[in-house]
Parts: C-alpha cells; structure tokens; sequence
C-alpha cells in the first residue's frame, strides 16, 4: 500500500484504511501464537477490549504499545517489525479531513477516510444525488436542508468537504471505480429549485463520461425493487488485507458493517438493483428526458 503523506491524502490510502490494515496484520500475529486477547491486553496495561478496537483498527496506535505486542508475538527485530512500526507511525498521521472535525460528527469521519482508500465505491441512493458526483450548488442547498441552523461559515464548510471529498475520482494515481445506483425520485426532486437541479442534472451527465463513474437510474415504472430499505454504499480496497466495508447512514449515527454474511446480503441487494435498474447504456437517455421535463419542453 503507498506510504500517506503527512495529511493523510493519499491516493491509494489514508489513516483510517491503514489503521484497519496494522489492525488485521495484529491479529493475524496474535493469533498464530496462540496468544489471547486478554493476554495482550496485560502486555500493554489495556482491557482485552482494547485489543479487539486495536485489531478492528478503531482507535489510534500508540507506538510503544504496537512495539510490545510485536515482541510478544516473537518479532524481536526483522523487516516486518520495522515494517509494522512504520505503519504505525503513518496511522496516526491525521487525514486532510481533520481541519473538518468541529463541523463533522465523528461517526462520519472513519468513512472519508475509507472513501479516500477504496478501489471501488458501489453507492445506492434513492433521496438524493451520491455526494460525490454533487454539484456545488446542490450540495450548499442540501447542506441548507440538513443544517439550518448552522451559520454561514459552517455552511461553506460543509460544502468545501464535499467538494473536497470528490478530488478522490479525478486524482491522477488509481482512482477508484465509482458505480452509482440512483433512484428515479432522487433525480426529479428539484432539490434548490429547477436551475439548480437542471444544472445538477447536466453535471451528472458530465460525470458518466468519466472512464471511472457509471451511473445507473431505477425508473418509477419498476414499481417496487429491492432498496426499499434504504441508501448505502459498499467499499472495496486493493489491499487483500482489507476487507469490503458497507457504510449505512442514519439520523445520527452510521453503520459500519464487515462481517461476511453482511457483506454478502448487501451485494446480493445491490447486483438485484442493478439488474432492476436501467441498463447503464440508458443513463444518458434518461438523464435528458428528465433535463427536458424540468426545462418545461
């Protein structure tokens, strides 16, 4: 995996994915010597609980605690210990996004750091626009929405994130397979007013000439499909010691599911939706038709 700089803006990582990365290679140490979890826990002066945050890469490492679980695991030296500790030292760089942290809740920040990771994001939406593909007027207008009673400079905050957060599909070193899902009503609800949602609308059809974006739309006559149940996105990662993420928003809080037979539930869902969408081949079509009918012709 390529080494971050310092603000943790990396094309093909970032702390949070690197957190997860030194998280798994712990446990996977720990376990091929027999040690448990609380075990290493007394090792570092910690709860066994501590160790199951440390191996989801939940917390922050520090290094003196990773250095004693290595030679409790039997790397006394070696490439993989120097290894290690440098991986640790690059998780606990903080991301570009932590100038953001006064306006973002902190259930959402593991996931901009996941975005910034992912090789492919998978991402159904069935209110909105998918964040990344957002123009910057309809973001200020959905931030309006969603934070009214925030100031202006907030406001302006929110928005240089998300526009921040969609350099991810335009940087020069790999960037990620964007594949979005939209249902119909996202796109003709005239979030901001008809100009903005025309020009929203035009950018979309913009975005899917992009090698790396493919939008799909689920027409109103489908009728009822299988995202009844919601928005989400599903996160994969080149590195094969990361496993998929599937990242579900709520009110107030966010879902981060890893499990296997989670996993596998929400990509049955999404292969189902975009079989049930129009094909991607459609997307332009739709998207004039719709242009047209907010245009009034």
């Amino acid at each position: 995996m390529t080494s971050p700089p310092t603000d943790g803006g990396t094309a093909g990582g970032g702390p949070t994915a690197l957190r997860i990365l030194l998280g798994a290679n712990l446990r996977r140490l720990r376990e091929a010597r027999n040690v448990t979890r609380e075990d290493a826990g007394w090792q570092i002066r910690a709860s066994e609980s501590k160790i199951s945050r440390m191996e989801l890469g939940r917390v922050s490492f520090k290094e003196r605690d990773v250095e004693d679980l290595l030679t409790l695991y039997g790397l006394h030296d070696g490439d993989e210990r120097e290894r290690l500790l440098a991986l640790t030292r690059e998780a606990n760089a903080p991301g570009w996004w932590h100038r953001y942290s006064d306006i973002l809740p902190g259930w959402f920040q593991p996931y901009i750091g996941l975005e910034a990771a992912a090789s492919m994001i998978r991402n159904y939406e069935v209110q909105f626009v998918p964040g990344l593909l957002q123009t910057e007027e309809y973001a200020r207008a959905l931030v309006r929405l969603g934070h009214g009673r925030a100031d202006a400079d907030a406001i302006e905050r929110r928005v240089e994130l998300r526009m921040r957060r969609q350099q991810v599909l335009s940087r020069p070193d790999n960037p990620p397979q964007f594949w979005a899902v939209v249902d119909e009503g996202a796109l003709r609800r005239p979030m901001g007013g008809r100009d903005i949602m025309l020009a929203q609308i035009e950018a979309l059809i913009d975005a899917t000439s992009l090698p790396n974006v493919r939008v799909q739309i689920v027409p109103f006559d489908v009728g009822g499909h299988a995202g009844v149940g919601g928005a989400f996105s599903i996160l994969r990662f080149a590195d094969p010691d990361l496993p998929d993420v599937v990242y579900v928003e709520q009110l107030t809080s966010a879902l981060y599911l890893d499990k296997r037979d989670d996993i596998d539930q929400y990509a049955l869902m999404m292969e189902t939706l975009c079989i049930e969408a129009a094909p991607p081949e459609r997307t332009h079509d739709l998207l004039y038709r719709i242009a047209r009918d907010l245009k009034g012709e």
